[in-house]
């Protein structure tokens, strides 16, 4: 493309250029030979008027015209041949005197005008061309031709050497031009060589791959038009290399959690089947095998509400605060009581738009995983309040808390940070998970900080209501 770019403009330029310099030569041209046809007229006016006047003065004084006028012809004669000039007297089809050199004849000459009428011509003389100018003086006179013959050589010489000197000055300049040109293309079509470069790099999955961007035209927006969406396009692909991430992880887990349950239940159901036991053993067998059938049934209905929650349609409505927050202190009094850990709630603000069953839902999750978290003794204070614009539910436990790496997974799908307690306290690890689409169906988002031994902090923040 570059290459077709620079030949095609320096063929346009050459073209314009050679044609202005040949344009402006054959105007100069033109212009000097109108303007020597006008001297040619003038110059022969000057010659008819004063030779007429010459002779008259002679005849005045008695003195035959014949014999004096080679001497005044000669004059005017010697003075115009220092300009190029040759000049002819004829009376009545004979020539008197002429300064025309011999052999040079000259073509075409012009028929005898009409008295007190001039004519003008271009005269051509083997290699030569000559500006005639044919007149007859006046009356009594008036049998006297005078021609005038301007030599164009000097004049068609000076104008090739101008037109040798343009075209000289256009060779340089189009050289100079030709050397520019390719500069200034080199120059604008870097970006996009630049640009190409890096759609390729990021076609071969180099995402990283940036412009440099100097200065504020077109070709700078391109290519800032171009980070962007190279950061775009990174930005989704490293999102939709997390969201792979986090997928094989939910499915590594689900078949961990889905694994543990179902190798004890087929163990005790070969057990029950093969071995000879007594009641007791019976029982206790078939306790675990419900256990762990009720975990898996657990999973199964949590799972369930996930898929409900990211196709389910939500009808929002006034939520009463206070309300919502002793609904959750009923709901968790017993576990909190056996924990010892006691619940407060403070509410700035007295209603919230959404759906009061998910809401609810939401908080009691939250709730009881500061309920978990804290040991007997421990507090949790459930505030709601406005910042900057922004309606916000907090639950503060003052329980074991968690490090930054915890943090950063607790509402991936079957994650726990107490694997332990957590199973031991019949959690399966989608609690967080649930509490997180909650929130975004509700155009809210979820924020932890926490610290180990010190308790943890959750915020919810709704910023669409």
């Amino acid at each position: 493309m570059k290459n077709k770019t620079y030949l095609l403009t320096l063929i346009l330029f050459l073209l314009f250029f050679n044609g202005s310099i040949l344009l402006i030569s054959i105007v100069n041209l033109k212009t000097n030979l109108d303007s020597t046809r006008e001297n040619c007229l003038r110059d022969h006016s000057f010659i008819t008027i004063a030779l007429t006047k010459d002779l008259t003065a002679l005849e005045s004084r008695g003195i035959e015209a014949g014999s004096a006028l080679q001497v005044l012809f000669d004059s005017y004669v010697h003075y115009y041949g220092k300009q190029n000039v040759y000049m002819e007297l004829v009376q009545n089809g004979q020539t008197l005197y002429s300064s025309l050199l011999e052999g040079q004849e000259l073509k075409g000459k012009p028929k005898l005008p009409a008295a007190g009428k001039r004519i003008i011509s271009t005269l051509p003389s083997q290699d030569r061309k000559y500006i005639g100018v044919v007149g007859v003086l006046p009356a009594p006179h008036d049998s006297i031709v005078l021609s005038y013959y301007y030599d164009l050589s000097e004049l068609t010489a000076a104008w090739k050497r101008m037109t040798s000197l343009l075209f000289l000055a256009g060779l340089v300049i189009s050289s100079l031009l030709a050397v520019c040109l390719i500069l200034l293309l080199n120059h604008l079509f870097k970006p996009l060589q630049q640009i190409s470069e890096a759609s390729k790099s990021i076609a071969q999955g180099n995402y990283a791959n940036r412009i440099p961007v100097r200065g504020q035209d077109e070709l700078s927006e391109m290519a800032t038009s171009f980070n962007n969406m190279a950061e775009a396009i990174e930005n989704q692909i490293a999102r939709l290399a997390d969201a792979a991430e986090q997928k094989q992880r939910f499915i590594d887990n689900f078949a961990h959690e889905l694994r543990t349950p179902l190798t004890s239940i087929y163990g005790y159901a070969e057990y029950l089947q093969k071995a000879s036991i007594s009641e007791e053993d019976k029982l206790e067998a078939t306790g675990f095998i419900m256990s762990e059938s009720r975990r898996l049934q657990n999973i199964a209905y949590v799972l369930l509400d996930l898929a409900s929650l990211r196709s389910s349609e939500i009808v929002f409505a006034p939520v009463d605060i206070a309300e919502l927050f002793q609904n959750i202190i009923d709901t968790l009094v017993r576990k909190a009581e056996e924990k010892q850990v006691t619940i407060s709630f403070a509410c700035g603000f007295d209603v919230l738009n959404g759906d009061r069953d998910l809401l609810q839902s939401l908080m009691v999750n939250l709730t009881d995983n500061a309920i978990k978290a804290c040991e007997p003794g421990g507090s949790i204070n459930i505030t709601a309040y406005a910042e900057n614009g922004r309606k916000i539910i907090e639950v503060r436990d003052n329980g074991r808390g968690m490090t930054r790496e915890q943090l950063a997974h607790i509402t991936e799908p079957f994650y726990r940070v107490d694997k332990a307690r957590s199973r031991a306290e019949g959690g399966v690890g989608l609690g967080l998970s649930i509490c997180e689409q909650i929130a975004a169906r509700h155009g809210a988002e979820l924020k932890f900080d926490s610290q180990p031994g010190l308790g943890t902090t959750t915020k919810v923040i709704f910023t669409s209501l």
